[in-house]
């Protein structure tokens, strides 16, 4: 009996070893497969909080929870490690799937929500033909510097000297518009834009736009196309064409933010608004002014914009 024993125990270790190597390969693959699974869930986290702003409860949970583990009855074979890694794949290829319709549906409203804004600047950029506020001879439509104005062919006479009134100028005041000199250096930019600000000062709104709206077709790049944009909305607001000076006044602003006039017409462009008692508007624009251009409104543009803020009430 003994020498049974001993003669059984050599195999005995073997057939022990034997049993045991499997379960302890089977033991580090699972732990692999886990830590693998493991990073892949904290990356698709990570993704979650990128395309969704704020971690709270309102977008995703927090961390992916895991799902709770049945209580396996005595004699119940328990499930197999690829059983496990197929359902946590199965819940990962699940919340990849869906980050990925909601990006797309996301970059699909922004590329609306931007043809429309780009819509609305061209609609108001745009500046009526034939209205009453235009000069009789030429009608220029509204000048950018990415898009030139077009001049309608007439042959009436040079625009200085056309359309005070409907009736066409009194030869007084054609004589009075001749007076009016125009510079003449080495700029000729320069030159017509202190053209149509002489005319201007001088009140001879009709003659002003019509100049000024020369000058931004011909030199739509020149360094004072800001200033020329303020100055031909104030001449319609002077002549008490509140639409008409809302239009240049906006369009100024939008034109370029950072234009040297830019802030002056948004609270030109609040003051048309109210003469016209469009009071929700001309908060919008004293807000807007007060966002993008807080040194002014306690600097060179204060008193005009604490003017008009006691004028209108704003929630």
């Amino acid at each position: 009996m003994n020498r049974l024993s001993r003669a059984a125990r050599p195999i005995l270790l073997t057939l022990a070893i034997a049993i045991a190597a499997p379960a302890s390969a089977q033991s580090v693959v699972d732990k692999v497969v886990d830590a693998r699974l493991r990073k892949l869930e904290a990356e698709v986290t990570a993704l979650q909080r990128q395309v969704f702003p704020g971690g709270d409860g309102k977008y995703f949970p927090p961390q992916t929870q895991p799902a709770a583990t049945p209580t396996t009855q005595a004699g119940t074979p328990a499930t197999s490690a690829l059983t496990d890694v197929l359902t946590r794949m199965d819940s990962l290829e699940g919340q990849v799937q869906k980050l990925t319709a909601q990006q797309e549906e996301t970059s699909n409203r922004i590329a609306k929500l931007e043809a429309r804004i780009v819509s609305l600047e061209a609609a108001a950029s745009a500046v009526p033909s034939g209205t009453p506020a235009d000069p009789a001879p030429t009608t220029v439509a509204a000048a950018t510097p990415a898009s030139p104005a077009v001049q309608t062919p007439s042959a009436a006479p040079p625009a200085a000297v056309q359309k005070p009134a409907a009736s066409g100028p009194t030869a007084a005041r054609l004589a009075a518009v001749q007076k009016i000199e125009k510079p003449q250096t080495s700029d000729p930019g320069e030159d017509e834009y202190n053209y149509g600000f002489r005319l201007w000062d001088a009140k001879f709104y009709p003659e002003a736009e019509q100049q000024l709206k020369l000058y931004l077709q011909k030199y739509p790049k020149h360094l004072r196309t800001s200033y020329a944009r303020n100055l031909l909305g104030r001449a319609y607001l002077d002549e008490g064409n509140y639409d008409e000076a809302g239009t240049w006044f906006y369009q100024n602003y939008t034109t370029d933010k950072n234009g040297a006039r830019a802030p002056d017409s948004l609270l030109f462009l609040a003051d048309a608004m109210i003469r016209k008692k469009d009071n929700n508007r001309a908060c919008i624009a004293l807000a807007r002014f007060a966002d993008d251009y807080a040194p002014l409104a306690q600097g060179r543009l204060r008193s005009q914009y604490e003017g008009l803020l006691g004028k209108v009430k704003c929630n």
